[in-house]
């Protein structure tokens, strides 16, 4: 089993930035990689970006590459997403999750973090 606990969101104006951070625990030394994911009101959930634990390597979704950046504390176990140039439609719960496979699903998940950006 893999825990994973997010923190960082808030509400935030329109142009700022913010740093979301996964800590996970557990059987971490599983983890194959471990992505964000955000759900707008109203909307699916969708892929935001993925940082692969051994290779080091990360990937993003095209619509948030310029803005976002993935990186990672090995020691802490931890995860973070940087957002620059927040935008009201960035407006979302954000999630962590956790792959143990490339041939896995995401199978575990935070409890996510709301970030609010006013305009």
């Amino acid at each position: 089993q893999v825990q994973l606990v997010e923190s960082g969101g808030g509400l935030v104006q329109a142009g700022g930035s913010l740093r979301l951070s996964c800590a996970a625990s557990g059987r971490t030394f599983s983890i194959y990689a471990m992505g964000w994911f955000r759900q707008a009101p109203g909307k699916e959930r969708g892929f935001v970006a993925a940082m692969y634990w051994s290779a080091g390597g990360t990937s993003y979704a095209d619509s948030v590459k310029a803005r976002f950046t993935i990186s990672r504390d090995n020691a802490k176990n931890t995860v973070y997403l940087h957002i620059d140039s927040l935008k009201p439609e960035d407006t979302a719960v954000y999630y962590c999750a956790a792959q143990l496979g490339p041939n896995y699903e995401y199978d575990y998940w935070g409890q996510g973090t709301q970030v609010t950006v006013s305009s």
